[in-house]
């Protein structure tokens, strides 16, 4: 008997979702920094067995959206309520249960298996067992159906029992992927993905929002990857914060940027980094079409 199956992760942002996904793919997959809407695309985390397949997919924090970026965001994510064997609803212990009522009224109507996740535990202070149960009792009343669990993403803390529970509930089936594939995504994206997640970490403000990176080459020999990449922004002032006075700050970016990638490729990285000016990618369709914003 061989089981596989689609696992995914939704909640609002800055629950914890990539954390998590990181660490029930072993793997570092999505970013995961302390910023909201740090998830742009829907990225699938492959863990394979001998007689199991679990396709994880990580989506971007549920939100009203205020611009074509953000509507494609949300697109991903309702596309992840579409073709889930599990669903993982992921929330934590300071966050409001009817934030996005919308949304949650799509996870009701499911009749797929559910878990909810309450992440966070580990920052329940006084009278956690008290708190814990008072949260419990909120989500238990909003989704009747779902089984609830308690973890910590970042501490590791109850990720083998929910893992083990996922195995539980996979249907029967054979594997949707070849054994040996990790994830969905090209290298090219993980580039960009890695680029990106030091924006966010170094930049303050509205800077990392109005940020997207485009690889313009990546070649690859048995010893050395050379990569040139853009970083794209909406105005010629985003341009001089991110490069900084004499080149500091985009120098800074890409020396780290480089470190992550040769700890995820294994290999002695070559990057080059460049600046382009572009006010329009967030609203434009076709832009936002060649960056990969599109859930179908």
């Amino acid at each position: 008997m061989h089981k596989a199956g689609f696992v995914n992760i939704v909640g609002n942002p800055n629950v914890g979702k990539s954390t998590l996904m990181n660490q029930l793919v072993g793997e570092r997959i999505s970013i995961a920094t302390f910023k909201a809407q740090t998830t742009r695309h829907r990225i699938m985390g492959i863990v394979n067995t001998d007689d199991m397949q679990i396709v994880f997919s990580d989506t971007p924090g549920v939100l009203k959206p205020n611009y074509k970026l953000q509507e494609s965001m949300l697109a991903f994510s309702e596309s992840a309520l579409q073709d889930a064997d599990v669903l993982l609803y992921v929330t934590d212990v300071v966050e409001n249960p009817e934030k996005n009522m919308d949304f949650l009224g799509k996870v009701q109507k499911m009749e797929i298996p559910i878990l909810l996740l309450i992440n966070k535990i580990d920052e329940l202070k006084e009278n956690s067992q008290q708190a814990l149960a008072e949260i419990v009792d909120r989500w238990h009343d909003l989704l009747p159906k779902a089984e609830i669990l308690p973890i910590s993403a970042k501490n590791k803390f109850g990720i083998d029992m929910l893992l083990k529970r996922i195995q539980e509930l996979l249907p029967e089936s054979p594997a949707y992927f070849d054994k040996d594939q990790l994830t969905d995504k090209p290298a090219r994206f993980f580039v960009s993905e890695i680029i990106r997640e030091k924006i966010l970490l170094y930049y303050d403000k509205e800077i990392p929002y109005s940020v997207e990176v485009r690889v313009e080459s990546f070649k690859e020999d048995e010893k050395h990857i050379h990569i040139n990449a853009l970083i794209y922004v909406e105005r010629d002032s985003q341009k001089g914060i991110i490069i900084g006075h004499q080149g500091v700050a985009l120098k800074k970016v890409s020396t780290e940027a480089r470190k992550s990638l040769e700890k995820f490729f294994g290999k002695p990285i070559f990057l080059e980094i460049f600046v382009k000016v572009d006010k329009d990618w967030r609203s434009s369709e076709r832009e936002l079409d060649s960056f990969g914003y599109n859930p179908e």
